[in-house]
């Protein structure tokens, strides 16, 4: 019994001791205005940030009212007796067919509007996912968060625009005085412009938003790889051929139509669980019929120059060629039938780049879509619908470009690979940039290796 007191009070003198080091401890904490001790390192009031949310969310948002959400809104009045899934139906219909005869205006315009266009599309999207950090990560009282993000985007397409401008019309660019500096100096003055906006970010950082500040600068980065990226790929596709621009394009378009009709009206069997609404029957029913389609449409381009030709500048006519000998590439060749089907016809005829126009179609089906799956995931991870309402029935720009990016990049790859024929008339303006001296030894290198 003696023994059990004695262990009862020494346990409890124990306690006391510790207590009373516990209160000591707090007490020169405080002293020191320190508020915790982590991993062995003190942390001072003036230390602690502010956490990031834990479950980000912008459900809350609320997208300004415009004059096509007005007219929204009388639509569903109008059709208010409808059940709601044909209401969107015929919505999205409405503002599908107006979008593609804005898209074959848009076409008949020229590749100059077209880029300008891609541009003002690419700063729309843009602005749409700077807002949803901005917003979901509660950056307002962050310093040039905003105007920073901004800034990079600019940075970002001076340094890229520019270098394409330069590939293409760079001896053009040269015999003006005022743009030939530009050309000359174009990667340093790129390059000083990044880092000025790099020391701006690191003088803004402010105590208790650096794990905030540090996580939009690296989204701000991440949307500027994706959206400049992408861009500035289709704009380089652009100056191959428009046809390489339309002809990736109208694959998507055909992919989207026909998949959500396909799903619309024989859809059972969800795709996946990023986004419930897309099925199997859609998947495979839009993937059959995007190959019918780019087979047959890419016969109809090969016809016109316009859509052939690359662009060039002509100093004859002092502007963009209109006109060129097509590549072999647009030119019918004579193929032989395959043995089985010899019976019926030994020879036929078609453009190479109908046997292309399979492979893209393929891509645009099968891997295209996985563009639209990614931004539902990341609409999902911010808990939003859409990235803004501004094409009812189809929500914001990047709602409806997300597929487009990742077939704008394989396009590009796929030309630089299979396609890309070297052009005399890019050599020409090559040799014509060189100084008189280094085209001097360029015919003598020239006339020597065709001696050999």
């Amino acid at each position: 019994m003696s023994s059990v007191l004695n262990s009862d009070t020494s346990n409890l003198h124990q306690r006391n001791i510790d207590y009373d080091i516990d209160t000591n401890v707090t007490r020169l904490l405080k002293k020191d205005n320190i508020t915790s001790v982590v991993g062995g390192a003190p942390t001072t009031e003036d230390d602690e940030m502010e956490p990031l949310p834990s479950q980000p969310s912008g459900a809350h948002i609320i997208f300004e009212e415009s004059s096509i959400q007005n007219f929204t809104r009388y639509t569903d009045q109008l059709l208010s007796n409808f059940d709601p899934r044909w209401r969107n139906w015929i919505i999205r219909g409405i503002f599908s067919f107006i979008m593609l005869i804005g898209f074959a205006k848009l076409i008949e315009l020229g590749p100059l509007v077209v880029s300008l266009v891609i541009l003002l599309i690419q700063i729309k999207c843009f602005q749409e996912i700077i807002n949803l950090g901005y917003v979901v990560y509660k950056s307002h009282n962050l310093p040039w968060f905003r105007t920073l993000s901004w800034y990079f985007l600019f940075t970002s397409n001076y340094w890229l625009y520019g270098e394409s401008l330069i590939h293409h019309f760079g001896f053009l660019m040269n015999k003006n005085n005022f743009l030939q500096p530009l050309v000359t100096y174009h990667r340093m003055i790129g390059f000083l412009l990044y880092t000025s906006g790099f020391v701006g970010f690191v003088l803004s950082l402010k105590k208790t938003y650096y794990l905030k500040q540090f996580t939009l600068f690296g989204y701000t980065h991440i949307t500027l790889m994706i959206l400049v990226t992408s861009s500035h790929q289709m704009i380089q596709n652009i100056c191959e051929g428009m046809i390489w621009f339309l002809f990736p394009v109208s694959l998507i378009i055909c992919n989207d139509i026909m998949a959500y009709m396909f799903g619309f009206f024989f859809g059972r069997t969800r795709l996946t669980k990023l986004s419930p609404k897309k099925t199997w029957e859609g998947f495979i029913g839009g993937g059959i019929s995007t190959l019918i389609f780019g087979f047959i449409f890419a016969g109809v381009l090969c016809n016109y120059q316009s859509f052939v030709c690359p662009l060039e500048y002509n100093e004859e006519i002092m502007g963009l060629a209109i006109s060129c000998k097509p590549l072999s590439l647009f030119q019918k060749t004579t193929y032989l039938m395959p043995k089985p089907f010899t019976f019926f016809k030994r020879t036929f005829e078609l453009y190479p780049f109908q046997l292309h126009s399979l492979t893209l179609s393929l891509f645009a089906s099968s891997i295209g879509p996985f563009g639209g799956f990614f931004a539902s995931g990341f609409k999902r991870a911010f808990r939003i619908k859409d990235f803004a309402a501004t094409i009812p029935g189809h929500g914001g720009f990047m709602d409806r470009f997300d597929c487009q990016i990742i077939m704008a990049l394989f396009t590009n790859v796929y030309i630089a690979t299979f396609a890309r024929i070297a052009s005399p008339h890019k050599i020409l303006q090559q040799v014509l940039e060189l100084t008189p001296e280094k085209r001097d030894e360029f015919l003598r290198l020239l006339r020597n290796h065709l001696k050999e």
